[in-house]
């Protein structure tokens, strides 16, 4: 395969695959030792207008498909991942994830997974317009079957790991892409149109029920809490809510601002703010992501072996310089692919987390190295 396209061959392009380790063959301690080492550059980041951080994310392809259904393997394998990233040089240290699939904050409208043999579960609408929506009288998240199990999973992750080991939310979606697992998308889209006010409403109250689950979430991750969480490279000293926002890819810029901004601007408000993602190349909408209150980081893909759609960097280095913005920069490639993406990114009056996913702990300090090399000479 020519180098930066696409392997449509594999289940997951930025999945590292391991072999599951159980928690007592886990040196919690030597881990917990690995990420202190890492906090207070964390902080000094964050804090800062601009700079640049490496983070080698450890993605379990079966931790985001069918193992998900079993929060032992889950745990073993995101474990597994843990210890081996520990070889890696980066600036920011890997997290366990209780992810249970998308559809955690439809389920308070009363829909429940549908599982394919060896396929992360789905959701089919149950509602045919914006009004059957609104008028379903909707149940607490943490009283639903899927609720009940996240809530499951990070009792047993925190139970396993002493509660020392970082976790995250599970993974939280835009009220946008929920609005969309609950309606019939004939329905769905053309009530932009038909009643926008409505959906807005629908908005609204799916930024409620995400905001009870989640605080529940983080009372009950308590100190080993990391945000914003999910595809993001996370921190205890970052902020922020991460949420996936795919579907504003097939609406106008203009519609995103005026329907999708006040609701997405809503969910940050409690967490710090919000992180942004979406899959493909959205550098178009750049201008209209902005308009959310209190964005911390914005997340793309930058490489043809990402995505298939990916993004260019200099529309972000035009939108986001000197903005205080963090761009969360996935690179799936070889350590000459990743520096050639970190030398178009990383500029004075920019923020950027370079996300790697090198094969090797030799050509991951490669990338490290020229990466940070890059931030100095673009420092005066």
């Amino acid at each position: 395969m020519p180098d930066d396209l696409f392997d449509f061959s594999l289940a997951d392009t930025q999945g590292t695959n391991v072999d599951p380790i159980s928690p007592k063959d886990f040196n919690i301690t030597k881990y917990t030792d690995f990420e202190a080492a890492l906090l207070e550059r964390n902080r000094k980041f964050w804090s800062a207008q601009e700079g640049v951080q490496v983070f080698r994310r450890f993605r379990v392809p079966e931790v985001f498909a069918y193992g998900c259904r079993d929060m032992k393997l889950s745990l073993s394998l995101q474990l597994a991942g843990l210890q081996r990233s520990m070889a890696f040089k980066q600036d920011i240290a890997n997290f366990l994830e209780p992810w249970y699939g998308i559809g955690v904050v439809a389920s308070a409208f009363g829909l429940d997974y549908i599982w394919n043999e060896g396929q992360a579960p789905g959701t089919r609408p149950r509602f045919s317009s914006v009004k059957e929506a609104l008028d379903y009288d909707t149940t607490s998240i943490s009283e639903t079957q899927i609720g009940i199990r996240v809530l499951s999973f990070i009792e047993y992750f925190l139970e396993m790991t002493k509660g020392k080991i970082p976790i995250s939310l599970t993974d939280t979606q835009s009220p946008w892409n929920v609005a969309s697992y609950l309606i019939d998308p004939n329905s769905y889209f053309i009530a932009m149109f038909d009643c926008p006010d409505a959906l807005s409403c629908l908005l609204d109250r799916i930024v409620e029920v995400s905001i009870r689950f989640t605080k529940i979430q983080i009372d009950l991750i308590g100190d080993a809490l990391v945000m914003p969480g999910h595809g993001f490279a996370s921190s205890r000293n970052f902020s922020g809510i991460g949420m996936s926002d795919d579907n504003m890819m097939v609406i106008s810029a203009k519609d995103y601002i005026n329907i999708e901004v006040p609701a997405n601007s809503k969910f940050g408000i409690p967490f710090g703010g919000i992180a942004f993602h979406s899959c493909g190349n959205w550098s178009n909408k750049i201008h209209a992501v902005q308009e959310i209150k209190n964005l911390r980081m914005v997340d793309g893909a930058f490489s043809g072996e990402t995505d298939p759609s990916p993004n260019p960097p200099e529309p972000f280095v035009e939108k986001l310089a000197n903005s205080g913005v963090i761009i969360n920069s996935r690179v799936v490639g070889s350590s000459d692919k990743v520096v050639e993406v970190a030398r178009r990114l990383v500029r004075k009056g920019m923020k950027v987390i370079v996300v790697t996913y090198c094969d090797s702990p030799q050509e991951q300090k490669i990338a490290y190295d020229q990466i940070h090399e890059i931030r100095d000479i673009n420092k005066t």
